[in-house]
C-alpha cells in the first residue's frame, strides 16, 4: 500500500478501544489495522497552509503560515490562555468567529494522561480533547457558559493541580488508574474560595457544577509503548519507518520512535507499507 497527500491531525472514535483515522488528501485512512506492520512514512517536500492553502516553506501553529497565525482568531494567543479573552475590549481579530466558537459552552475538566490535570474545552470537543492528550481517565466537573470563564476558573484552579500533560511520559505507559471522584472533591475543596470569588463575580453565572458526572475511561491502541522515547522530526529526516506498534494521543508509536502528526497538517506525506 502506498498512499500519497497533504494531511490533517488524526480523527478518533471513543470506542471499547480508540478507532483513528488519517485524513490525507481526500481520503480518511484507518489506521489501527496498520499496527503491528512496517509502515515508511516521506515528506514529499511540500507544506500548504492548513487554512489559506498557500504553499509555504515552514508552518506555524500546526500547519498555519505566518500571516494566518497573526489574523485568525484562532491562533490568537487567548485561544491558548482563554483568560485573557478580549472580546469586550473590542478588538477580537475575528468577532463573529468568537462568537461561533468562544460564546458556547464550554467544560472544565479532570484527565489523567501523564498524571491528573485540569483542562478546558468546547462541548463538541468532547470526548476529542481527551484523546488528542492521551488520557485514559476523564471527568467533566463544570458547565461554563462561555471559553473566557472556562479559562478564569482553571486558572483558579492550576495552583492546586498541572494543567500541562507530560507527552513522554504519556507515551510510555498508561497512567497509574486515579479515583476521578476522589480527586474532584479535593480539589474543589481545596480552590474552594477561589471560585466563590469568581462565583461571586459573575452573579453565580460563571458555572455549573457537574456532581453527577461519571468518570469516562479510554482505552488506546498500543501493543508495546517505548522504554526510551525518540521523537522523530521530518524537517530534518523527511523518511522514518519502523513497525507501527500503537497509537495514543496524536501520536504514531514505532519501535524505532515516535511521531506527533498534528505537528505536520498541511505536509503532503507519502505512506508506504510495502517496502
Amino acid at each position: 500500500m502506498e498512499i500519497q497527500g497533504s494531511i490533517r491531525k488524526m480523527t478518533a472514535q471513543l470506542q471499547d478501544t480508540v478507532q483513528y483515522s488519517l485524513p490525507i488528501g481526500e481520503m480518511q485512512l484507518p489506521l489501527n489495522e496498520l499496527i503491528g506492520q512496517p509502515l515508511r512514512i516521506t515528506h514529499e517536500a511540500t507544506i500548504n497552509c492548513v487554512s489559506c492553502g498557500k504553499k509555504i516553506k515552514k508552518s506555524y501553529q500546526q500547519g498555519h503560515c505566518y500571516p494566518c497565525t497573526q489574523k485568525l482568531a484562532s491562533c490568537d494567543m487567548c485561544i491558548l490562555k482563554p483568560e485573557t479573552c478580549h472580546y469586550a475590549a473590542g478588538t477580537c481579530r475575528e468577532p463573529q468567529w468568537g462568537e461561533e466558537n468562544c460564546f458556547r459552552e464550554h467544560y472544565v475538566y479532570l484527565a489523567n494522561s501523564s498524571a491528573l490535570k485540569v483542562g478546558i474545552t468546547r462541548g463538541t470537543q468532547i470526548p476529542t480533547r481527551w484523546i488528542d492528550q492521551g488520557a485514559t481517565q476523564a471527568l467533566p466537573i463544570f458547565k461554563v457558559q462561555n471559553r473566557l470563564h472556562s479559562g478564569l476558573i482553571e486558572d483558579a484552579l492550576k495552583p492546586f493541580i498541572a494543567d500541562k500533560t507530560n507527552w513522554r511520559k504519556m507515551l510510555q505507559g498508561e497512567a497509574e488508574q486515579q479515583d476521578m471522584l476522589e480527586a474532584r472533591n479535593t480539589l474543589l475543596e481545596q480552590a474552594s474560595e477561589a471560585l466563590k470569588d469568581l462565583s461571586n463575580r459573575f452573579d453565580g453565572g460563571a458555572y455549573t457544577p457537574l456532581n453527577d458526572a461519571k468518570t469516562i475511561n479510554i482505552n488506546y491502541p498500543v501493543n508495546q509503548y517505548p522504554e526510551k522515547i525518540k521523537s522523530f522530526n521530518l524537517d530534518k529526516t523527511p523518511s522514518i519507518e519502523g513497525n507501527l506498534m500503537g497509537i495514543k494521543g496524536q501520536y504514531l508509536i514505532f519501535d524505532t520512535g515516535v511521531i506527533n502528526l498534528r505537528k505536520y497538517a498541511g505536509y503532503k506525506l507519502s505512506l508506504n507499507t510495502d517496502f
